[in-house]
């Protein structure tokens, strides 16, 4: 290495002058620290992984425990494969009791569809209202609609029963449905999405070419709020197939059984009925099949709903 080539890669000293005139050297700016980023990257990374692992572990061992015999789930180990029953295991738990879990997942699917899709127009509805309407004490009503959603959903179960029960609605699909209409989070995210797309000028226009308020919200406000609409339906999807606490105070005919509160109840019959254990272990794995596909299906309007109101 040549003296002129070592010279230039040497940092070159920054000359100032001060106030007097006078030439001052001032040190070169010091190097990034690429070892500090270097190791924050890896405890990152090694903080998602672990998180990861952590996440998906239960469904690793379901999924693996699906496949085992009843033999095999207490004679190998946990996340060890053993003899593949998994088509024999599903045969069993569709064909049980006449098919009764094939009747709990129409339900669950009859609560949750129509409860979601029901409650996410209520939902982008109030929430459209609240934010393009001026009426006396929005911000009030508004501010109800915010203490709805600090409340925990297992502390109105009992209110709710007893209205149920006055209206003769017990037993009923109609229990669950009604109450999983009201969604008081999903008009807080209607309000936040409603801002973020849904221009004035644009609702101008519409009733400026003769446009109801309806029709304007129908034909203008809601294709623009797809997005958020399909956000608070997988939220509201989630929280409807969830739904365990709200099914077990109004039902008591296993007919109306959800699929949840169905695995539930032969959970615990388990020691009394041995041959039911790889049937919820079966079953349980089933019933997230759902879930599953609906984010699948629906993420590209999901990620879009999640960055409403980041840049207006």
């Amino acid at each position: 290495m040549s003296t002129q080539t070592a010279h230039r890669e040497a940092p070159a000293a920054v000359t100032r002058r001060d106030r007097t005139g006078r030439r001052t050297a001032s040190r070169p700016p010091a190097r990034r620290n690429r070892t500090g980023g270097l190791t924050s990257r890896v405890a990152v990374n090694a903080v998602l992984a672990v998180v990861a692992v952590y996440t998906l572990m239960p469904l690793t061992w379901l999924l693996i425990a699906s496949t085992k015999s009843y033999r095999d789930l207490f004679a190998t180990n946990p996340f060890s494969l053993g003899d593949f029953a998994f088509l024999s295991n599903l045969n069993a738990l569709l064909e049980y009791n006449d098919g009764v879990f094939v009747r709990w997942m129409l339900n669950s699917l009859l609560y949750t569809v129509v409860a979601s899709l029901l409650s996410t127009l209520i939902s982008v509805a109030c929430g459209y209202a609240f934010d393009k309407y001026a009426f006396r004490g929005r911000e009030k009503w508004f501010g109800v609609v915010l203490v709805g959603v600090l409340i925990p959903s297992t502390v109105v179960q009992l209110p709710l029963y007893l209205m149920a029960s006055e209206l003769g609605l017990v037993n009923t699909y109609w229990a669950v449905l009604i109450p999983s209409l009201v969604n008081p989070f999903g008009v807080y995210l209607a309000r936040v999405f409603s801002e973020g797309y849904v221009p004035g000028e644009v609702l101008e226009a519409a009733r400026v070419d003769g446009a109801g308020e309806v029709q304007t919200f129908v034909k203008v406000a809601l294709p623009m709020l797809a997005p958020g609409f399909v956000t608070i339906f997988l939220f509201s999807f989630t929280a409807s197939w969830n739904n365990f606490y709200g099914a077990l105070m109004m039902l008591n005919d296993d007919r109306l059984y959800p699929v949840n509160l169905g695995l539930f109840m032969w959970n615990q019959n388990v020691y009394q009925q041995p041959e039911l254990y790889p049937l919820v272990i079966i079953g349980s794995l089933v019933a997230v099949v759902p879930l599953i596909v609906a984010f699948l299906c629906l993420q590209r309007f999901w990620r879009s709903g999640l960055t409403a109101g980041a840049v207006k």
